[in-house]
């Protein structure tokens, strides 16, 4: 895991522990000794995350909320686990995905069809229901007073139809599970406060909607935040050249999965080497030093996610 970084109006990143340091985030937001959790990781997180309260002098009595940004399990696994050791936490989610965190029966078959029995439990661990009457469902514009800054719940599709960005007053922030992209932390170009992070859009099954993604970027935009928080991974600045990024690149992978399906060719390993290519090149030209084999390494789980939930799109499209 990395080290928690502690950021300006009581916002701290804590690493999830999911797959490799660095991946996946936990935000914590602090507010006069009360906790809002923004996405939970797995339930092999919540030991880390109670230890960073500890850490912060907190007990799991200071969780007033943990809000899951969607219902995808890296970024909701641990939502029911974290009500039952956080007693005054209640559990805020969309309201298309608040009943798969009530009753996560079709996300854990759906997810044990991927990934089989034994490694579905290494990811994500057991996954255990949130209790109804403790789920506030957040549709769009649905404010919470939080000890005195609110946060505002903007409904967001484009990656999945489930998800929404959290707006926070007090920091002028914006907490973007998905819906602002990927951008990890060994691409960034340059040092500390003064690095350039590179980014890119995820398109994972199976709800990528390419317009409603561009429209959910330009509305969250429209709000002149000073930093987004990305699940994956942490905290960036200058959001409208990142995400003209995110613009460009939606397009380019749109153009090469209809590029890819016209051919006729094998079409995932074609797409897969088709987006790799394309990422490879969009992390050179940024101007990042990693070895090519090591960016292919980091890139790897994403560039096989990005090809299903583009393909995914492709064929419910009319011919």
């Amino acid at each position: 895991m990395l080290p928690t970084r502690h950021h300006e109006h009581g916002i701290h990143t804590v690493d999830a522990g999911y797959l490799r340091p660095g991946l996946a985030s936990i935000h914590f937001i602090v507010q006069d000794g009360h906790v809002a959790l923004v996405d939970t990781g797995t339930q092999h997180s919540v030991a880390h995350i109670l230890a960073t309260l500890a850490e912060l002098g907190l007990g799991p009595e200071a969780v007033d909320y943990v809000i899951a940004t969607h219902v995808h399990l890296d970024h909701a696994g641990a939502a029911g686990a974290l009500l039952a050791c956080c007693p005054n936490a209640r559990l805020v989610a969309h309201p298309k995905g608040a009943r798969h965190l009530i009753d996560p029966a079709k996300l854990i078959a759906g997810s044990l069809a991927v990934y089989g029995e034994a490694l579905f439990h290494q990811l994500y661990g057991d996954i255990i229901p949130a209790p109804a009457e403790r789920v506030i469902e957040a549709d769009d514009g649905h404010r919470i007073d939080f000890h005195g800054r609110v946060l505002t719940f903007i409904d967001t599709p484009g990656h999945a139809r489930h998800h929404f960005c959290i707006h926070d007053t007090a920091s002028n922030s914006i907490f973007t599970g998905d819906t602002f992209g990927i951008s990890y932390r060994e691409f960034d170009v340059g040092a500390d406060e003064h690095a350039r992070p590179f980014i890119f859009p995820t398109t994972t099954p199976v709800q990528f909607e390419p317009e409603a993604l561009h429209a959910s970027i330009e509305r969250l935009l429209a709000l002149n935040p000073t930093a987004a928080y990305l699940t994956h991974y942490g905290r960036v600045t200058g959001l409208p050249a990142l995400a003209g990024e995110l613009h460009k690149l939606i397009d380019e992978f749109v153009r090469l999965t209809r590029a890819v399906v016209e051919e006729g060719v094998a079409r995932h390993g074609a797409l897969k080497s088709a987006i790799e290519r394309c990422l490879l090149d969009a992390a050179l030209a940024h101007g990042c030093s990693l070895p090519e084999k090591r960016m292919r390494e980091l890139l790897a789980g994403d560039v096989e996610l990005n090809a299903q939930g583009l393909l995914v799109w492709r064929d419910r499209q009319p011919m």
